[in-house]
């Protein structure tokens, strides 16, 4: 999905450059062609500082994608979700990151959550990081408490898991 999407603007190198960081950011677009998070409206002038661009490219990157149904009614009700590992120390949460050997393998997920169901972990958020956006690609998982022994060793000797940081 997330390629068809991208495939649209790769005649802009420019618009796919937005598109791509709306995506990743969980941004959307409003009615009026506006960038919007959650509902707030982003300028355009910092979206487009944020990605090296001109303010018009957003501008006309957005009123395209409200030309397209399929883009629209993905952007209309994108999202963003806050991901709490950058505040997790603060909040008495533990950090687990999981990069995995081949991050379009199924069943990485799963994996690391039936390890640490196993041993009783309770999971606080659950954040994965698209391999279609991402260098590396990782799933980040915040936990209430401490890492029980032997559950890190575990996670790092499943077949998908290439590394683990703590």
């Amino acid at each position: 999905m997330w390629s068809d999407i991208i495939r649209e603007f790769s005649d802009s190198p420019s618009q796919s450059r937005v598109v791509r960081f709306l995506l990743e950011n969980g941004f959307g677009v409003t009615e009026d062609g506006r960038i919007s998070c959650n509902g707030i409206e982003v300028p355009a002038t910092a979206v487009a500082k944020a990605i090296g661009s001109d303010r018009r490219v957003v501008d006309s990157t957005a009123h395209r994608i409200l030309e397209r149904q399929l883009l629209r009614d993905i952007f209309l009700n994108m999202r963003a979700t806050p991901d709490l590992s950058k505040v997790a120390e603060s909040l008495g949460f533990s950090v687990v990151t999981v990069l995995p050997k081949n991050a379009s393998e199924r069943g990485i997920v799963g994996a690391v959550v039936q390890v640490l169901t196993l041993h009783d972990v309770s999971i606080r958020q659950i954040f994965v990081t698209d391999p279609e956006f991402s260098e590396e690609p990782r799933l980040v998982v915040i936990v209430e408490e401490s890492m029980p022994v032997g559950v890190i060793e575990q996670i790092r000797a499943l077949p998908q898991v290439k590394q683990v940081i703590i």
